[in-house]
């Protein structure tokens, strides 16, 4: 039996960068010798096993022969007679197929060391058209080692398309779809994922309403980003994931109109099944962004039935959260957001016990708490 740490936790410790998790190959061993050690199986569709200590997976060298679409469409096969190259064989990039053994001597069959130095993504084999997840961790690793200058080779490009071509990206499942963009989210290069997958064809089949961000009107120069889709970088600027993604909402708002890219963001919510308060906070910011930004020019009528609008009295930490989004996304000095604070603060300040102590019932407490709230935010100072 021989173990050796493969995959991510390689790549990251070559490129000195920190290592999240530790995954681990062990070749020449059989899932009974694997319980007799004390692992506990994990897996379903081929034997993992978790360390009795550490917890870390070991899975069982393995080799892959493709039976169907998708990416559960695989025949598996684990053995003690498939060997380490076999194992890095299926993998998707060549950066993602080495290994460490156990005196920490890299073992590098396809080159992926010399891909690193070189900011490759580069594809192990052909057999790599047979998982369209690929397609989506590409895009994920290419906005994740953007700043450091990696660029997809062409030979992998033309693999992505042509799994485009051959309708495979059709059997992703929208969980998978969701989990890979979130991740793309926590690169500080985001814009970078929907880059890839327009350029090979993926983004018109899994998220057609950010085709705007694309501008093709170039016939000079062929297809050519937009400046909103180059704003979408500064996602990075911004601590919560649902927040990042609520950037979309403003971007789209100032490509598509607010109440259209208000739809375009619940239909990819819907689709995609991201979940409710990703999709609420991005649409409440494609729905009002530009009001908020709008805000130094309204009346206090105005800026209550703004407030009003974006429940921000009831949900003062997403309304919070929309105004950063909104500043990130002008990329200036935004005074909007302490003013609206401020409007918030004293409109939330002001209760109705006052006013029913003075023997007003019904509509009247209503009214009349709402007449306070504007009269409140008309003794704001405006910047």
């Amino acid at each position: 039996m021989e173990i050796y740490l493969v995959g991510g936790a390689v790549r990251d410790q070559l490129l000195k960068l920190p290592v999240q998790e530790r995954d681990w190959v062990v070749v020449g061993a059989t899932p009974q010798e694997m319980l007799d050690l004390g692992y506990k199986p994990v897996g379903k569709d081929f034997p993992v096993f978790l360390h009795p200590e550490s917890g870390e997976e070991y899975a069982l060298a393995r080799t892959e022969r493709k039976s169907g679409h998708g990416y559960k469409g695989f025949q598996v096969q684990a053995s003690p007679e498939v060997t380490l190259e076999e194992d890095l064989l299926r993998r998707d990039l060549t950066i993602n197929a080495m290994a460490l053994d156990d005196e920490g001597q890299l073992i590098d069959p396809y080159g992926g060391e010399e891909d690193l130095r070189n900011g490759l993504l580069r594809h192990v084999s052909t057999a790599f058209v047979e998982d369209p997840v690929r397609i989506l961790r590409v895009a994920r690793f290419a906005a994740r080692f953007c700043r450091w200058g990696f660029h997809l080779a062409h030979g992998t490009l033309a693999l992505m398309r042509t799994m485009v071509r051959d309708g495979e990206v059709d059997y992703l499942v929208p969980e998978r779809v969701w989990a890979e963009l979130a991740k793309a989210l926590q690169t500080d290069r985001p814009a970078q994922f929907f880059k890839v997958l327009h350029s090979c064809g993926a983004l018109a089949v899994l998220f057609p309403e950010l085709e705007p961000l694309f501008d093709t009107t170039d016939a000079a120069h062929g297809v050519t980003e937009t400046d909103a889709l180059r704003r979408f970088d500064r996602a990075a600027e911004l601590d919560a994931l649902e927040a990042r993604f609520a950037l979309l909402g403003w971007i789209l708002a100032s490509i598509r109109g607010a109440e259209a890219a208000a739809a375009d963001l619940s239909a990819l919510c819907a689709r995609t099944k991201v979940p409710n308060e990703y999709r609420d906070l991005a649409v409440l910011v494609a729905r009002h962004g530009a009001d908020l930004d709008a805000c130094l020019e309204k009346s206090p009528d105005a800026i209550m039935a703004l407030l009003e609008a974006c429940d921000a009295l009831r949900r003062p930490e997403r309304f919070a959260q929309a105004l950063q989004v909104c500043r990130v996304a002008r990329n200036d000095a935004w005074p909007q957001e302490d003013y609206l604070l401020r409007c918030l603060a004293v409109a939330a300040a002001v209760n109705a016990a006052g006013l029913v102590a003075q023997g007003l019932k019904g509509p009247e407490v209503g009214q009349a708490l709402q007449a306070l709230r504007v009269d409140a935010i008309a003794q704001v100072t405006k910047p």
